[in-house]
């Protein structure tokens, strides 16, 4: 997939959810790379209908139009994170993914990572919530611990986009190959007992369709493609 990502940008002050306000624009045929961003999101959504709570002016709230978008989308958005982490986490730790897309720095969720659209009109929108210069303290607290920050300034939310939407551009025309040897060098979860709705096992890596490979305990295979997993006790 080619063509820049950025333009054109809508910016909102305050807006509900810049999934929803994307999703509009694509129905009326917004084109590809069309970028809305929000200095605060009020009604913002992540997987399995959670909300996705962005303080005013210390997180990144982008969501992309994308045109024809590739199946292993939310992967190549993950990554693409997971660069940003790397060029400015000022802690400077190695981020990891838990699959499909939670992009983890110390075990913790730096960005929320929401794709949706009409896939049979051809287009997806990509949102992303990422916390560049959040205070944890301020979450409210069901998710102050499970989330963390970049711990930057402010004011370097500008450079944080730039370097996302360089970094999706890239990862969305790389190789299906390259990009799961990318994401399989960052799985949090591989060799881990995990629990799912159908049952537990061991996470046993990436299919190369993106699905989660779950090892059980007699020896069969499990392939997941949505749903929510929840890691199990560390085998002592």
């Amino acid at each position: 997939m080619s063509g820049a990502l950025g333009h054109p940008r809508l910016h909102h002050r305050s807006i509900g959810s810049t999934n929803a306000r994307a999703q509009e624009l694509a129905v009326t045929g917004a084109p590809h790379g069309t970028v809305v961003t929000a200095r605060e999101q009020t009604a913002g959504r992540g997987r399995q209908g959670r909300a996705w709570t962005t303080p005013p002016g210390t997180a990144l709230a982008v969501s992309v139009v994308l045109r024809d978008p590739p199946p292993l989308l939310t992967l190549a958005a993950a990554l693409a994170v997971a660069d940003v982490a790397v060029a400015l986490d000022r802690e400077r730790r190695e981020p990891a993914i838990k699959w499909p897309n939670d992009v983890l720095l110390d075990g913790r969720k730096v960005a929320g990572i929401l794709a949706e659209g009409r896939l049979q009109e051809g287009w997806a929108v990509l949102g992303i919530g990422l916390n560049v210069a959040v205070d944890p303290a301020a979450l409210p607290p069901e998710v102050r611990e499970r989330a963390t920050t970049l711990s930057r300034d402010p004011a370097e939310l500008e450079r944080a986009l730039e370097l996302l939407l360089e970094a999706l551009g890239r990862w969305l025309d790389v190789g299906d190959e390259d990009l799961l040897a990318a994401y399989r060098a960052r799985d949090a979860l591989l060799g881990r007992p995990i629990d799912w709705s159908g049952g537990h096992g061991t996470a046993a890596g990436i299919a190369d369709d993106g699905r989660l490979r779950i090892r059980t305990g007699t020896g069969d295979e499990v392939l997941l493609d949505a749903g929510e997993v929840h890691l199990g006790a560390l085998p002592r």
